[in-house]
């Protein structure tokens, strides 16, 4: 089993900087695609970012490609969330998650989610 514990969000003013970690324990997550996705109020949950197990491979929704950069760290099981310029249209809880296969993560099939941090742009 592996818990995925999300951390960093809160409040951040439009144009700053923000960035979430997804520490992961239990089994070490090094050979899975990581992925962030987000759901605001009233909203679908959707992608967001995902990365290979290497970290040479990302992904991004086009929505925030050029803003956030995800990235992880095998050696310490966390994966982050860098971002920069958020909108206010960024607002939502984010959820890290984890797969086998990235076809998978980006169907939002995945073998983990964590439990969800809110981050909320302030315009």
């Amino acid at each position: 089993q592996v818990q995925l514990v999300e951390s960093g969000g809160g409040l951040v003013q439009a144009g700053g900087s923000l960035r979430l970690s997804c520490a992961a324990s239990g089994r070490t997550t090094s050979r899975y695609v990581m992925g962030w996705f987000r759901q605001a109020p009233g909203k679908e949950r959707e992608f967001v970012a995902a990365i290979n197990w290497s970290g040479y491979t990302t992904v991004y929704h086009d929505s925030v490609k050029g803003r956030f950069t995800i990235s992880r760290d095998n050696a310490k099981n966390t994966v982050y969330l860098q971002m920069n310029s958020p909108k206010p249209e960024d607002t939502a809880v984010y959820y890290c998650a984890a797969a086998k296969e990235y076809s998978s993560l980006r169907n939002a099939v995945c073998e983990y989610w964590g439990q969800g941090t809110q981050v909320t742009v302030s315009s």
